[in-house]
């Protein structure tokens, strides 16, 4: 016989569970004496255009939030209300970016590193104890830890996804107003289908990475255009 009330209790018990594992990384750092524990993840190393963008998240506490979690796991609808409310429950946070062009300077790893490097910067706070998405950030010389596949383990690590990737998705927003032609207000440039036909269709603009294969495809058939 189906009970409601058991289900759902059930369920509340099971994200309860969950949010307790996604925060054993932070919570050995904190058994080692480290009080003010940060994660630091990117976003957009794979779209065709528009900047990579990090966060960090500092904190000196567990942060149980209903839904918390890697940001590719978060419906959109519930992004920007888990951002609000990471900003609200941490001690420090900020974004980083890397630009098109130092994209195309750097390649896209070395710039994902400086956006994370800015966004700790930008941070304004100690920071004890740093945990990555597997990335060591050279330029910290505070205790590090990179963890393989940090986003979906880590809780730090997972807020600097959200808040990292509700600010992406703004700023690709914001460019649609700029270059409406490519829809990027919808796949936040991602080389969708749509995007794809626009791009061969137009070109690349200037928001387009000219180091990515399609990109360099489409300035070919096009290169009036580029």
């Amino acid at each position: 016989m189906n009970d409601p009330a058991k289900k759902r209790r059930n369920a509340r018990e099971r994200e309860q569970r969950r949010l307790i594992r996604l925060h054993l990384y932070e919570d050995a750092a904190r058994a080692n004496g480290h009080r003010f524990i940060a994660g630091t993840d990117e976003v957009g190393r794979g779209p065709l255009a528009g900047p990579v963008v990090a966060a960090v998240v500092v904190l000196d506490g567990p942060l149980y939030l209903k839904g918390l979690n890697d940001s590719k796991q978060v419906r959109p609808e519930l992004r920007a209300e888990l951002a609000e409310m990471i900003k609200l429950r941490c001690v420090a946070w900020a974004v980083g970016e890397a630009s098109v062009a130092e994209i195309d300077q750097l390649n896209i790893y070395w710039a994902s590193v400086l956006a994370m490097e800015r966004a700790i910067a930008a941070a304004g706070c100690t920071i004890d104890y740093l945990l990555t998405d597997a990335v060591r950030i050279k330029s910290f010389t505070g205790p590090q830890e990179p963890v393989i596949k940090g986003d979906a383990k880590c809780a730090s690590v997972a807020a600097a996804s959200i808040v990292a990737k509700v600010h992406r998705d703004g700023l690709l927003v914001e460019l649609d107003g700029v270059y409406p032609q490519y829809g990027f207000a919808d796949h936040k440039g991602y080389a969708t289908q749509r995007h794809i036909e626009a791009l061969t269709a137009h070109g690349p603009c200037a928001a387009h990475r000219r180091g990515f294969w399609r990109v360099r495809d489409a300035a070919q058939l096009l290169p009036g255009l580029s």
